[in-house]
C-alpha cells in the first residue's frame, strides 16, 4: 500500500515539481547552469526534503489531532515514507537535468 501510494505519489509529485521549477518555461535560472553540480543537488534536495518532512508531520500529528481522521501506522510512516522519496526523486531528477543541460557562455 505505501509504495502504491505515499511512495510512488510522493516521487511523482516532486519529480514533476523539481523538473518545472528546473526548466523555468523553457529557459533554466542562470545559477542552476552555473553552480556546481553537487550543490544544485544539496539544495534542491534539503529543500525537497523539508518540505516534505513537514508535510510528513502534518500528516501523522496535526491532521489526526485538529480532525477526525484517526491516527494509524499509515499515517505514521508518512514521517519517513515522503522525505526519502523526495529525497531519491530529486536527486535523480537534478542529476539527469543537470547532464542533459550545458552552462552558457561567459
Amino acid at each position: 500500500m505505501a509504495a502504491c501510494t505515499s511512495i510512488a505519489g510522493t516521487s511523482a509529485v516532486v519529480a514533476f515539481l523539481v523538473g518545472t521549477w528546473l526548466r523555468h518555461g523553457g529557459r533554466p535560472r542562470r545559477w542552476t547552469l552555473v553552480a556546481p553540480r553537487g550543490a544544485l543537488t544539496a539544495v534542491l534536495v534539503i529543500t525537497a526534503v523539508g518540505a516534505a518532512a513537514l508535510l510528513g508531520w502534518f500528516t501523522a500529528q496535526w491532521l489526526p489531532a485538529h480532525t477526525p481522521v484517526p491516527s494509524t501506522p499509515w499515517l505514521e510512516r508518512l514521517r519517513v515514507d515522503l522525505p526519502v522519496s523526495a529525497a531519491l526523486a530529486t536527486t535523480i531528477v537534478t542529476l539527469r537535468w543537470r547532464s542533459t543541460t550545458t552552462a552558457p557562455p561567459a
